[in-house]
């Protein structure tokens, strides 16, 4: 068992945790959720080497236990030519390696005392991540993940998705007591998405994973943590409950609050006349009640309901041009070709028109970004933009439109606005607040990464957007925030995107890339190849009636009418049983 106790730690620029308390317990599978720049990831490296932090509270965890972790980002650097089984046996084959020199040394050494000791404890090392059966446990992972194939490939032969797979294999076989796992869906097409759906829930084990994408949110866990404002709460169940149960407490709240108000409205009003008519008249009767008015409306203020997770801060993305311009051919593509060691794509022809919101799709590694950048630097003659076409572009790699050495004060006067007054008025819409004005981009979170470069992209006012995963590391608020501002732009949209989410509700149609080229395909018939190759239609229709029904709510609460969000909870909770 891992329990975190009474925990508060604090950056010089914002305080994290107030006090915050949970427990991970054998077995559990706990989805690690909150609005990007919580703190999520801070927690997990806390939990991972708590020497290094000064924090007040208690972490009790063995001393023995063993952490498995698969960072948000990837490492490629030093392992590109190493081959995939090498990879993930490294610790296999290195404990396989020490019990072979240790007995060799056997047949010479007169000390055979101290290397009996060292076998004992290389032996032992092996037994716990399963010698024995590992090499067939592999297989078994490799299967489950669709990757047997790729055993005996090279690590640079991988695309990126593909090695974070691989990533989440090798740490598994190492059998952790703790599995911890930072976005490990970033980036993942449809395919590798359902591969790391049945590998963490194949896991046998603690497992804590900081996750916003809502297809695994659904499918893989059995207790929720949810850090927001600096406080916690643990949900044990799933996701789609925890939800539930947040929109039902939110009706409440929200109802209760505007009684709350009208008490207090009332007695502010009786206070003001008592405290003038104990000025005029001086009574002392009409002063003791006063005091006595005045104490109720404290304790009236005092238990005004905090909801820390119920009113999450969403952030207002809105996504604008300048110069919006009649429907006409926005982008062209003729002809485009482009290899690497191999040929990538070829032969590529569509085109864009000035008012369109397209996604590209296909699998990790066919050139989808390849070809946006080739289309953002437009120095390609099979790549034909209009005149009047101002294009923006967002980077999966936040560093390329972002300068991380920068603090977001900078980076927005280099972005062209004149004063701080002008940077912080803008950027305040995005959720982020004063105080964080003058800190290093480098330190931000990949999620509060996103929403900076959303805000460039938006302070452009450019009229043809390239958004490369512009859903990527975002929390569930911003991607439904984002959403509805790609929906309402005014202009053209090319977008990379493995969330059928964004694109089922953002998209006019879908740019779909097999066997090296690209064929245009409309909605419905984007939906009904997903519905065959990736995931259960029942489940996706269902969810996107209940997103509808969720939409409904909101709006009802707005208008403050509780009684029909109450109706349409219990139509919601039908939808939710058949999930």
């Amino acid at each position: 068992m891992i329990k975190v106790d009474n925990l508060s730690y604090s950056f010089p620029q914002k305080d994290l945790y107030n006090k915050i308390s949970f427990t991970l317990e054998d077995d559990q599978h706990c989805a690690f959720i909150g609005t990007s720049g919580s703190g999520k990831s801070t927690l997990i490296d806390i939990i991972m080497d708590p020497e290094k932090y000064v924090f007040d509270g208690t972490l009790e965890i063995d001393p023995n236990c063993r952490i498995g972790y698969v960072s948000q980002f990837s490492q490629l650097d030093k392992i590109k030519e190493t081959t995939v089984f090498e990879y993930i046996c490294e610790d296999f084959i290195k404990l396989q390696n020490e019990i072979a020199s240790i007995c060799a040394e056997m047949e010479t050494s007169s000390d055979i005392d101290t290397l009996l000791i060292k076998y004992q404890e290389a032996l032992e090392a092996l037994d716990a991540i399963g010698g024995d059966d590992f090499e067939s446990n592999l297989n078994k992972k490799l299967n489950l993940a669709n990757l047997n194939k790729l055993k005996d490939l090279t690590i640079s032969e991988l695309s990126g998705g593909q090695f974070k797979l691989i990533q989440v294999i090798k740490e598994m076989l190492n059998s952790p007591h703790l599995m911890i796992m930072d976005e490990p869906d970033v980036f993942l097409d449809f395919e590798n998405l359902n591969s790391l759906r049945n590998l963490i829930n194949s896991h046998k084990g603690i497992m804590l994973v900081i996750t916003h994408n809502r297809y695994l949110l659904n499918h893989c866990f059995n207790k929720i943590i949810h850090l927001e404002n600096l406080e916690l709460q643990e949900f044990d169940g799933s996701y789609i409950d925890y939800n539930f149960s947040l929109l039902q407490t939110k009706i409440e709240l929200q109802e209760l609050a505007i009684a709350d108000n009208e008490e207090i409205e009332r007695n502010e009003h009786i206070i003001n006349r008592l405290r003038e008519r104990a000025e005029i008249t001086g009574e002392t009767a009409a002063g003791r009640y006063l005091k006595g008015k005045m104490k109720f409306l404290e304790r009236l203020e005092a238990r005004r309901i905090k909801t820390p997770f119920i009113e999450i801060k969403q952030p207002y993305i809105r996504l604008t041009t300048n110069n919006p311009i009649e429907e006409t051919i926005a982008l062209k593509v003729n002809d485009y070709s482009v290899s690497f060691d191999d040929t990538l794509l070829e032969n590529i022809n569509f085109e864009i028109k000035s008012n369109d919101k397209v996604a590209i799709i296909g699998l990790n590694g066919t050139g989808k970004t390849t070809l946006l950048r080739d289309i953002f630097k437009n120095n390609n003659p099979a790549i034909e933009i209009d005149p009047h076409i101002e294009i923006a572009y967002l980077s999966q790699l936040q560093g390329e439109i972002l300068n991380e050495s920068n603090t977001i004060l900078e980076e927005f006067l280099d972005a062209g606005f004149k004063t701080y007054e002008d940077v912080e008025s803008y950027i305040s819409n995005y959720g982020f607040d004063e105080e964080i004005i003058n800190q290093k981009i480098g330190s931000l979170s990949g999620g509060e990464k996103n929403i900076l470069q959303l805000a460039k992209v938006s302070a452009s006012k450019s009229n043809m957007l390239l958004l490369d995963e512009p859903i990527s590391h975002l929390d569930t608020y911003s991607q439904i925030a984002l959403e509805k501002a790609i929906s309402n732009y005014n202009g053209a949209i090319l977008m990379i995107s493995h969330d059928y989410y964004s694109i089922i509700n953002c998209v006019d149609y879908v740019l779909i890339i097999e066997d090296k080229t690209i064929r245009r395909m409309s909605m419905r018939k984007f939906r009904k190849m997903i519905y065959a190759k990736y995931f259960d239609k029942d489940y996706l229709e269902i969810e996107q009636k209940k997103r509808a029904v969720e939409i409904k709510i909101e709006t009802a609460l707005k208008n403050t009418d509780f009684e029909l969000a109450k109706v349409l909870s219990e139509e919601l909770e039908s939808l939710i049983k058949l999930l």
